[in-house]
């Protein structure tokens, strides 16, 4: 089949982000003037290496933020952010702080995630997280679209949970994927594979 986004899809539900899958899920920690929050994100990369960069983007708005969601709006408030990585384990409370809480809401008391701090920066992060990318804004683009945008980010501290290195090597429990619809994934299987020379 095909179709063109001009005119719609013919499917019960709308593909596009069950087509660009697995994605990684950012569990994103802010604070601003209105207290600290945690959501979930899955639109969400990272981008470059040298200096280390990720990008999310935030694709809805919340009626008592004008314009967009908790997350963004105290971003812009702070500048700042960590990433907290996702673990098959955290899926529930992963999912319970993606709930539209009023502005103000402490998504971590709401979910029962142990908060903790952050090192170079003045943001919450989860606790038990695999790792977290303490991160400060590069900057925002806005996209096509009604409150569609893209956040960019460098990441300037990371936390690497203790057990989850192995021989030197970052080695987390099965970690958790988003696919799309209401689907997701447990990566329960990985493999190396030899670039071709100079690759």
């Amino acid at each position: 089949m095909f179709y063109q986004l001009t005119e719609g899809h013919p499917l019960p539900h709308n593909p596009f982000s069950a087509i660009v899958a697995p994605r990684p899920i950012a569990w994103i920690g802010t604070r601003g003037k209105l207290g600290d929050n945690l959501a979930p994100y899955s639109f969400f990369n990272a981008v470059a290496y040298t200096p280390p960069q990720i990008m999310f983007a935030s694709t809805a708005a919340k009626p008592d933020r004008d314009g967009t969601k908790d997350t963004l709006a105290q971003i812009r408030e702070s500048g700042v952010f960590s990433i907290n990585l996702v673990t098959t384990d955290m899926i529930d409370a992963m999912n319970a702080s993606s709930a539209p809480l009023p502005a103000g809401g402490d998504e971590f008391d709401h979910a029962g995630v142990t908060k903790a701090e952050c090192r170079s920066i003045d943001v919450p992060r989860v606790s038990d997280a695999p790792a977290t990318l303490e991160c400060r804004l590069v900057q925002e683009i806005p996209l096509l679209g009604a409150a569609n945008f893209l956040i960019h980010g460098e990441v300037v501290g990371i936390h690497i949970r203790d057990d989850c290195l192995n021989d030197g090597r970052y080695s987390p429990p099965p970690r958790l994927a988003r696919l799309g619809y209401r689907d997701y994934a447990a990566i329960t299987e990985v493999f190396e594979l030899e670039r071709p020379l100079g690759g």
